[in-house]
């Protein structure tokens, strides 16, 4: 038994070392600003970028293990979604509907839960949710992004 165990450690580092030639998760270029949402309020602001920020706006923050696949490939494909969907950075294109917005956040579905582990930006309390859901209610009313996107 033990034989096995140690030649399955070894064929997972072999995997793993192999995964690192793959090129795919690596471009950790944060595009300009092309047109910044303009927030309601600081409160909204802080609340969103720390729990929004990394995957919808161009203001990644790329923590050491988006160098490492294959969580690199996973962290590559959220923040590429994520900017396709929405992206506060580029308020001046097509971003999601509205209600979808808010309703992802009222409803705990964003941030996603693998955000949350590693994050605790990501981990809003229920005042914390409720304050950003107003927030976000209130600046997508005074500053409304262009309908029609959200895909990606």
């Amino acid at each position: 038994m033990r034989k096995w165990l140690i030649r399955g450690g070894i064929a997972a580092t072999a995997l793993l070392l192999l995964a690192q030639l793959v090129p795919y998760g690596r471009n950790h270029t944060n595009p300009p600003v092309t047109q910044a949402v303009k927030w309601n309020s600081p409160r909204t602001e802080q609340l969103a970028m720390g729990a929004c920020g990394d995957c919808h706006s161009n203001l990644t923050n790329w923590k050491w293990y988006t160098n490492v696949a294959p969580a690199s490939w996973l962290v590559y494909a959220d923040v590429k979604g994520g900017r396709e969907t929405l992206n506060f950075s580029e308020w001046n294109r097509p971003q999601a509907d509205v209600g979808d917005i808010v309703d992802a956040v009222q409803s705990g579905s964003m941030p996603p839960f693998q955000y949350k582990i590693l994050h605790s930006s990501g981990r809003l309390s229920s005042a914390d949710r409720d304050a950003l859901v107003r927030g976000l209610q209130a600046t997508l009313k005074q500053d409304p992004p262009i309908p029609g996107g959200g895909g990606g």
